[in-house]
């Protein structure tokens, strides 16, 4: 994982890479409140607001917003200075940006990604996906069992913090 010069990744966000997919966040770039990041690319300069989602093999352009609680699926593409509006769905590469309320537009340009192909290598036409996923899923978490937290001194510095 790489976080870029000068960038600021906020309380309660999660950003974690995968075993296929690395995650890099540019510099100058904000990570809002429990936002998430799962094997992405970030550009510099970039808004990601409370609450966003971003999935895994997305790429997330140099100057783009993705405003609260929208989502950037998997394999899909931001241009730079692309803004994703509030609660607003970007899917695809080619990219389109849906409002929610169009779910089956939004269904049938995440069909086209494979989801669980492209993260899990699972066939969505398996009898017993969920099965297979989780269980597949869960040994692979397995190797965290014995992680322990890690206190860096660094995260905590207040260098060049206005006064209070």
């Amino acid at each position: 994982m790489v976080i870029g010069d000068d960038s600021i990744v906020m309380e309660n966000a999660l950003v974690r890479a995968s075993s296929a997919h690395a995650v890099h966040v540019g510099a100058h770039t904000l990570v809002g409140p429990m936002a998430s990041i799962a094997g992405a690319d970030i550009g510099d300069e970039v808004f990601l607001a409370t609450g966003t989602r971003i999935f895994n093999g997305a790429v997330v352009g140099d100057r783009s917003e993705v405003r609260i609680n929208a989502v950037v699926h998997v394999r899909t593409r931001l241009p730079p200075e692309t803004v994703v509006p509030i609660a607003w769905v970007a899917v695809g590469d080619p990219l389109q940006i849906l409002p929610p309320d169009r779910h089956e537009e939004i269904w049938a340009a995440q069909k086209e990604l494979d989801f669980p192909g492209y993260v899990f290598a699972l066939d969505r036409e398996t009898p017993d996906l969920m099965v297979q996923l989780t269980e597949r899923y869960g040994r692979s978490l397995s190797r965290h069992r014995t992680d322990r937290c890690v206190e860096d001194d660094s995260a905590h510095t207040t260098r060049d913090a206005p006064p209070l």
